[in-house]
């Protein structure tokens, strides 16, 4: 759960992103400039937090007053291995050993610290990973935990989606660009397994929040309402002109179900109201036929 420690939303004097080159990080750089909020975006190039040193040059880098969002993180798509778990806790590793005190600090974790068993999660689920992915959310989360000094928020994503995601997850990320590439989307059985899908711009809009708010404790980002990867594909494939197969595959894995209770969240932030799937996947379908830049 969280607690706010602003009284009132007030913008942080300046806030710092930690992986502003992911897909979240450039959503939340615009949503921060939309807002008019100092913003200190540094990519892997700028800050590499696996490096020797790195700890220094945050330590360097980080003011008292700043709100600091810590996003650096190798992704599934870059290895589900113990040597990218191993990397990947080499970077908070870095960063808990510059010890920075400042306003608050939000980490971005995943869902992925709850098991694929559970079907009906809430912020007091058990947080009982799977695998390594899930492992390394959870390790890090406790790492912050017990070193930081500053005001910490957790905030633990559903599957994000948007136009200019490279991460090409199973998901109406990689669907869209099947339907592009090939003609088709094809699906992991009969795509019966139901997630909980956020639009990248609204989980953008919620590390803001929780930033005006000086926000502690934990979040679930999840809408609450999720879907078959069945029904994905189809709302998908409807935003083509010409027709789109969807393909059904064997199965390889057991059939999981996920869903979120989010009265935390709707308690944390009542005016706030996530994208509905359909509209944000016409948005999503509309923002690719752009020309880049525009």
């Amino acid at each position: 759960m969280l607690k706010h420690l602003n009284n009132a939303p007030m913008s942080p004097t300046r806030m710092v992103i930690l992986g502003a080159g992911g897909f979240l990080g450039r959503a939340l750089k615009r949503d921060l400039a939309r807002e008019g909020i100092e913003t200190l975006a540094l990519a892997r190039d700028d800050l590499d937090l696996e490096r020797p040193g790195a700890g220094r040059l945050v330590a360097q880098t980080i003011r008292p007053d700043d709100s600091v969002v810590l996003l650096s993180a190798l992704t599934p798509d870059r290895g589900r291995d113990i040597a990218t778990l191993m990397r990947n806790l080499t970077m908070v590793q870095n960063f808990c050993a510059a010890g920075p005190e400042c306003a608050q600090v939000i980490y971005l974790s995943s869902d992925a610290v709850y098991p694929l068993s559970q079907a009906k999660i809430s912020e007091v689920t058990c947080a009982a990973p799977d695998d390594l992915y899930g492992s390394m959310h959870k390790v890090r989360e406790v790492m912050l935990q017990n070193t930081l000094k500053s005001p910490l928020a957790i905030l633990r994503s559903s599957m994000l989606y948007g136009p200019d995601d490279t991460h090409n997850s199973y998901g109406p990320n990689r669907f869209r660009r099947q339907a592009v590439e090939e003609g088709q989307i094809t699906l992991g059985g009969e795509g019966e397994e139901t997630r909980d899908h956020v639009l990248v711009d609204d989980a953008a809009a919620v590390v803001r929040l929780c930033a005006t708010h000086r926000s502690v404790g934990t979040l679930n980002i999840a809408t609450g309402s999720s879907a078959s990867f069945m029904d994905v594909a189809r709302l998908v494939a409807r935003q083509f002109d010409e027709p789109i197969e969807i393909k059904t595959s064997s199965r390889r894995s057991p059939i999981s179900y996920r869903s979120f209770d989010t009265t935390a969240c709707l308690h944390a932030f009542p005016t706030f109201h996530f994208t509905p799937l359909e509209k944000g996947l016409a948005d999503v379908h509309i923002a690719s036929l752009e020309p880049a830049g525009a």
